[in-house]
């Protein structure tokens, strides 16, 4: 009697043990705001592998519309940036510029996208496209975002960058123009006064265009150009000596004459 007792107690707590074995497991509550901070602040102390992946599981874990989101997306990007891969920095950084776009992190987005393909464009002299990407995004920072401080700190990158491709296009220009291959020393030369007119190079590449078409004898093209550059770089070094002004005939213009009274 006692033997079956025993049974009997060992097998409902027995089957106790497996009825709790086999309850429904229950996740977690998320606590966005818990894990956003914690992500931050492991972002802020440098640690930006373990903030990724708190942030991409938040990506997962919450509602499409939440607006924490765009703040998640924008460190994310950032965090990879931070760890060197700038290819999937910079696409990062232009989705979230494009998906959220009414949010404060746009225009930080698009700055920090110009940024990861500078980072890229490691040979300039070689292939320009990452440089170029840059300063074209950067442009529409400027054009989207104006007043923004994030177009402020781009500003300094477009000079930079405007003058570096003024420059290199301006030398492949002179390349040409020194082989005699005057038609194709004049693309590069009108290359940099229409992309780059605000550059140091641009009253150079105007000159240099007026001693090209000089030496093919295109007599139109190099008078038209000659009165740009008087307009728009009257204090152009060597102005005088490629575009001298045309002597003064000394006529005195007539003046009408008053008619007489009656």
């Amino acid at each position: 009697m006692r033997r079956t007792i025993g049974i009997l107690l060992l097998g409902m707590a027995l089957g106790g043990l497996a009825a709790c074995h086999h309850r429904p497991h229950v996740a977690p509550v998320v606590q966005p705001d818990v894990e956003l901070t914690r992500a931050m602040d492991l972002f802020h102390h440098g640690d930006f592998r373990r903030a990724l992946a708190i942030l991409q599981r938040l990506t997962f874990e919450l509602d499409p519309g939440r607006p924490e989101l765009a703040q998640i997306r924008y460190y994310m990007a950032e965090c990879s940036f931070q760890m060197g891969d700038y290819v999937q920095a910079a696409s990062d950084f232009r989705k979230v510029a494009d998906e959220f776009s009414t949010t404060e992190y746009a225009p930080l987005a698009l700055l920090r996208a110009g940024d990861a393909n500078l980072r890229l464009w490691r040979r300039p002299e070689l292939d320009p496209s990452y440089g170029e990407t840059a300063l074209a995004i950067y442009q529409e920072l400027a054009g989207r975002f104006p007043e923004s401080d994030a177009a402020s700190r781009a500003r300094v990158h477009v000079r930079r960058l405007e003058n570096e491709f003024a420059e290199k296009t301006y030398k492949t220009g002179i390349f040409y123009m020194r082989r005699k291959a005057f038609d194709s020393a004049i693309i590069y030369f009108k290359d940099v006064i229409a992309n780059y007119p605000n550059t140091a190079r641009a009253p150079d590449a105007l000159l240099r265009l007026v001693d090209s078409y000089r030496a093919i004898k295109y007599t139109q093209e190099l008078d038209e150009t000659c009165e740009h550059l008087r307009r728009f770089y009257p204090n152009a070094k060597g102005i005088d000596r490629s575009c001298p002004a045309a002597p003064n005939s000394g006529a005195t213009p007539s003046t009408p004459s008053t008619p007489a009274s009656h």
